[in-house]
C-alpha cells in the first residue's frame, strides 16, 4: 500500500491519529520505534535544530525538502511534510506540493497566515485574504500527482477570527480540495468541539507544551469528539533538550561522564536504532573474504 493511501486511511478511520512531530532522520527513527503510525515533520524543530533560529519563515523550499527527505529515508511509516505558508503564493504552493511528492511524502501541511508565518501558538499572527487562501489550497490540491497525497490545510484563524472564521475558513479549504483542516491552537475543548461539528470534514489539532494547548485534553476525549488527527510538534525536541541539559549538568556536577543525573541510552541500543546491525550483516556478507584475501601475504 502507498503511504499516501496509508495516511488518508488512518486520517479517515475512527480511531484518533496521533503524529508526533519529528526533526531529524534520528528523531524519526524514534516515533516509528516507539509504534506510531505515522509522523509530522515539525518545521519549528527543523529550523530550531538546523539553524538554531525560530520557526520565522528562515527556511527555503528546498531547506525544507532537504530536511524532510531525511525524514522520509529514515522510516517505513507516511511522513506528513510541513509547508509551512507555501513558501509565497499559491504558485509557489504549487511547487512546494510537487517538491514533497516528489521525495515520497505522504501529505503536507499549507497554512494561511502573512509570510513570514509565527508559530501557531504565539501572540501576532495575521492571515492572508479567504479568496488568496482557497486558491493556494486549490493550487496543491491540483499539484499533487497522487489523489491519496494529503493536503493538511492549517488555519491560524482561532486566535484572529474565533471560531466562526475557523468553520468558515475550513469548510472553503476542503471544497478546494483539502484533505483535512488543521487548527492551529486550539485552546478548549469546547471549541475542539465546535469546530468538529461545523467543519465538514476531517479535522486536526495540535498540542504544544506550554502553548495555548489544554493539557488535560486526553487523546480519548478528542476521539469521542471526533478529532481525526493530532500532531505533537514539539514533544521529542523538547524532550531532547531537557535530556542535553541534565546530561551536561550530570557532567559538571559528577566530574566524570555519565553517573546520577544522566540519563543516557544505552549505546548497544543506539548502534541498533541507527542500523548498525544492518552494516554489520553486510559486511560479514560482501568485505569478510575480500579482508582474508587482503590479508594474506
Amino acid at each position: 500500500m502507498r503511504k499516501t493511501t496509508r495516511l488518508k486511511q488512518l486520517i479517515h478511520a475512527p480511531e484518533l491519529l496521533v503524529m508526533p512531530g519529528a526533526f531529524d532522520a534520528l528523531s524519526a527513527r524514534i516515533v516509528q520505534e516507539a509504534g506510531f503510525a505515522a509522523l509530522q515533520s515539525s518545521g519549528f524543530g527543523i529550523s530550531v535544530s538546523h539553524l538554531g533560529l525560530p520557526d520565522y519563515s528562515f527556511l527555503s523550499l528546498s531547506d525544507m525538502v532537504t530536511a524532510t527527505q531525511r525524514l522520509v529515508d529514515a522510516v517505513d511509516i507516511p511522513v506528513m511534510a510541513d509547508g509551512d505558508t507555501g513558501f509565497g503564493n499559491a504558485v509557489n504552493a504549487w511547487y512546494a506540493v510537487k517538491a514533497f511528492e516528489r521525495i515520497g511524502c505522504a501529505g503536507v501541511n499549507i497554512e494561511d497566515q502573512v509570510m513570514p508565518k509565527r508559530c501557531g501558538h504565539l501572540e501576532g499572527k495575521s492571515l492572508i485574504p479567504l479568496d488568496e487562501a482557497v486558491a493556494k489550497i486549490r493550487a496543491c490540491a491540483e499539484a499533487r500527482q497522487d489523489p491519496d497525497f494529503v493536503i493538511n490545510a492549517r488555519t491560524d484563524a482561532l486566535a484572529v477570527g474565533g471560531i466562526a472564521e475557523v468553520i468558515r475558513r475550513g469548510n472553503a479549504y476542503l471544497d478546494a480540495g483539502a484533505t483535512m483542516v488543521f487548527i492551529d491552537g486550539m485552546s478548549s475543548k469546547d471549541l475542539a468541539r465546535q469546530a468538529v461539528q461545523g467543519i465538514r470534514g476531517p479535522v486536526a489539532i495540535n498540542v504544544v507544551e506550554g502553548g495555548r494547548s489544554p493539557l488535560d485534553f486526553s487523546f480519548q476525549e478528542m476521539e469521542e469528539i471526533g478529532i481525526a488527527r493530532v500532531s505533537l510538534p514539539g514533544t521529542l525536541m523538547l524532550a531532547a533538550i531537557q535530556g542535553m541539559r541534565d546530561a551536561l549538568a550530570a557532567v559538571k556536577t559528577n566530574g566524570r561522564a555519565g553517573g546520577p543525573g544522566a540519563r543516557l541510552a544505552d549505546f548497544r541500543e543506539q548502534l541498533e536504532l541507527v542500523g548498525f546491525n544492518e552494516v554489520f550483516a553486510l559486511e560479514k556478507r560482501f568485505l569478510t573474504g575480500l579482508q582474508a584475501a587482503a590479508a594474506t601475504p
